[in-house]
């Protein structure tokens, strides 16, 4: 949710400096992801670049498929791309467009940008006169596709056919069970399949301050729990933090504000990568302890730039 154009390209400057491995754009109700990181793409040599995460409601499989060639060539192969299914209130709320049957429209839409991708015809889901088309610029290098799944099906779905997968918020006890997930999926997909990168996608309140640090991590958890739609309390539901998820609800009757008390701080720790640098650094080792192979700092919207350039520095060791 980040708009402040100039900050997302210092920051994807000091991430290359630093020498973090990838530098993912979110795209939400503000900037097209692909014109920021074309931007990108002139200003760095080395890192990897990706979209962290387009929803699959905006845009049709064919002119994702031509985002994503176009923004590899731009890169010199250094493109993911990274799909999700979004929320009810980004379908809805901005492409008006009724938010049914995610998991089987992502699966359908991944299957059609691969297929595009791969050089093949697009995939008609009716007769028509007109011969389905491919793709005039074929990328040199296969493009990898994460895709952000968090609830069983789309989990499964992911071990089927993503190269990667980077759910957003998922607990990190949540961790284990969902790769039993990705394993069922990837039995269902082509034969020797190996399961996706898994990367989850962890937010970040690093800050000196104490309280700093608490305010953003209680903001992370409790903004997406209340305006983001059912998913994540589902989601939290299922993987047994049911109480707490109720306590920060009822924490902010109004919605105005951004509060998670004492009784349910354990959702930061499993959430969020919060307190100070020593704190945030020994969070982030238990993500990689428990089974995540390339975990995603996602830093927070609107914050001072010398915020974030703290909370890079921080998390680069």
């Amino acid at each position: 949710m980040e708009t402040r154009r100039p900050v997302v390209l210092h920051l994807a400057d000091r991430a290359e400096a630093l020498g973090y491995d990838a530098f993912f754009v979110a795209e939400g109700w503000g900037h097209h992801a692909g014109v920021l990181l074309a931007e990108v793409a002139t200003r760095t040599r080395r890192i990897t670049l990706g979209t962290g995460i387009l929803n699959v409601w905006g845009r049709t499989p064919a002119t994702i498929a031509m985002l994503a060639a176009s923004l590899a060539e731009a890169s010199a192969d250094r493109f993911v791309l990274g799909l999700g299914a979004g929320s009810p209130p980004l379908a809805e709320g901005l492409h008006d467009i009724e938010f049914t049957k995610p998991v089987q429209r992502l699966g359908a839409v991944t299957r059609q940008v691969r297929r595009l991708l791969d050089g093949q015809r697009l995939e008609p889901t009716v007769d028509r006169d007109n011969r389905p088309l491919k793709l005039a610029l074929t990328p040199q290098r296969p493009i990898p596709i994460h895709l952000a799944a968090l609830g069983p099906e789309s989990v499964r779905l992911a071990g089927e056919l993503a190269d990667g997968w980077a759910p957003f918020l998922l607990p990190i006890s949540g961790l284990d069970p969902s790769q039993r997930l990705l394993r069922d999926g990837a039995a269902r997909g082509e034969p020797h399949r190996t399961l996706p990168l898994i990367a989850p996608c962890v937010p970040a309140a690093v800050s000196n301050d104490p309280a700093k640090a608490l305010e953003m991590a209680s903001w992370w958890v409790s903004f997406y729990l209340m305006n983001m739609g059912p998913l994540y309390r589902q989601s939290l539901l299922r993987l047994g933090h049911g109480h707490a998820v109720e306590e920060v609800l009822a924490a902010n009757p109004t919605r105005r504000t951004f509060d998670v008390p004492e009784s349910a701080r354990v959702l930061l720790d499993e959430l969020t990568l919060w307190g100070d640098t020593e704190q945030a650094r020994e969070a982030l080792d238990c993500w990689y302890a428990a089974g995540a192979q390339m975990p995603t700092v996602v830093l927070p919207p609107g914050r001072p730039i010398e915020e974030l350039d703290h909370m890079l520095d921080a998390m680069c060791h």
